[in-house]
């Protein structure tokens, strides 16, 4: 078996999955134990969907808490203060411009456990967060989105 890869993830976004994985563990695995016994007391198991439903949830929600504290154990905290701001890397915020368009937009690199695309946090395993990753302002980069090739021009670069 390969080493585990390390997720690296800020104070907040391992937390976040701690509360998650928590969550998970106590009161979801009781509730589906719940859905288990009511579904048991219905008689006949060989014949029963609702039994089999409950199995089946079991089984993805152990899989979904073995998933999670392995990126828990393997979680690497992000040093914000030690981040290289001349280049675009994970907790850089970037403006870029569309240059087909003219559109500014702007959007935070994080570890795809903290990508949120709706308040502008994309993952560094996205077409885009791939793209920009190592670049400074000035440059421009060609990426390949589902929707074809777009042209970024990087404006700005900060810290998270």
């Amino acid at each position: 078996m390969s080493d585990p890869k390390p997720t690296y993830l800020t104070k907040e976004g391992l937390q976040k999955l701690k509360d998650e994985l928590q969550f998970l563990k106590t009161k979801e695995r009781a509730r589906i134990a719940e859905a288990i016994a009511d579904a048991r007391a219905q008689g006949d198991l060989s014949e029963n969907a609702e039994y089999d439903a409950a199995k089946d949830e079991q089984g993805l929600l152990e899989a979904k808490i073995a998933k999670l504290e392995d990126t828990v154990a393997n979680a690497r905290l992000l040093d914000e203060s030690l981040i290289d701001t001349s280049r675009a890397y994970i907790l850089s915020t970037v403006k870029v411009r569309n240059t087909a368009n003219g559109m500014e937009q702007t959007y935070t690199l994080v570890s795809p456990q903290e990508a949120d695309f709706a308040t502008g946090r994309i993952s560094v395993k996205s077409p885009i967060g791939e793209g920009l990753l190592g670049t400074q302002v000035g440059d421009k980069v060609v990426i390949k989105v589902p929707a074809g090739k777009v042209t970024l021009e990087v404006l700005e670069l900060s810290r998270g």
